[in-house]
C-alpha cells in the first residue's frame, strides 16, 4: 500500500491572481487581436482561453503558502467596476503585443495593491515593479503592427480568480482553481 502523501511531497504550484474575461469579451478580444495579427510581423498568438488581466503573479508556491493567500484573498473589499480596454502598447525587450485600459479604474490599482499587499503577509516576495495592467495579446513579435486599432472594448469586472500555470510541451495552460466575487455596486474613480 503506497505511504499517504506528506504536504511537503506535493509539487509547488505557480501561481497568480488574474482577472478572467467571460466568453463575449474573450470573443472580442480575440477579434481584435486577429485583426491585428494579420498586420503584424510573425509572433505567437496568445490562445483565447489564456487571454486575462493578471492582478498579483504569486510564483512557485507551496499548499501552506496557496491556503494563506486564499484565506487573504477572501478579506478582500472590493466593489465591481468597469474597465475599458482601448490602448495598445508593445514592449520590444520581450517583444509583447497588448491590450490595456488608457485609465485605470481607482478599484482595479486598489484590488491589485490589496492582493499584492496581501500575498507579501503570506511571506511571499513579489515583484516591485510598479503595477501595469494589461492583457497579452501576442508575443515574440518581431515589430508592433503599423495601425494597432480596435474598437474600444468595455470589461465589467465583478470577480477576480486564482489561476494555476503549467509549462506543458504544447505550451502553457492556465486553470483557474478559484474566483471571488466582488460587491454589487459600481465603482466610480
Amino acid at each position: 500500500m503506497p505511504a499517504p502523501e506528506c504536504e511537503h511531497d506535493l509539487p509547488a504550484e505557480r501561481l497568480f491572481f488574474a482577472l478572467w474575461p467571460d466568453d463575449a469579451l474573450r470573443h472580442h478580444i480575440v477579434q481584435c487581436r486577429d485583426t491585428l495579427a494579420v498586420d503584424s510581423d510573425g509572433g505567437r498568438l496568445v490562445s483565447a482561453e489564456n487571454l486575462h488581466l493578471t492582478l498579483a503573479f504569486l510564483g512557485r508556491m507551496d499548499i501552506r503558502q496557496r491556503a494563506c493567500v486564499e484565506a487573504m484573498a477572501d478579506t478582500i473589499q472590493c466593489r465591481s467596476f468597469e474597465l475599458q480596454l482601448n490602448r495598445f502598447g508593445y514592449w520590444p525587450r520581450p517583444r509583447v503585443l497588448w491590450i490595456a485600459p488608457a485609465e485605470m479604474p481607482g478599484a482595479l490599482i486598489s484590488l491589485a495593491a490589496d492582493l499584492h499587499a496581501g500575498a507579501g503577509s503570506c511571506g511571499l516576495k513579489l515583484d516591485a515593479r510598479p503595477y501595469r495592467a494589461h492583457v497579452t495579446l501576442i508575443r515574440k513579435l518581431a515589430h508592433p503592427p503599423q495601425n494597432a486599432n480596435c474598437p474600444s472594448l468595455i470589461w465589467s469586472v465583478d470577480r477576480f480568480v486564482l489561476v494555476r500555470s503549467r509549462t506543458l510541451p504544447q505550451g502553457v495552460e492556465y486553470e483557474v482553481l478559484r474566483e471571488w466575487v466582488l460587491g454589487e455596486e459600481s465603482f466610480e474613480g
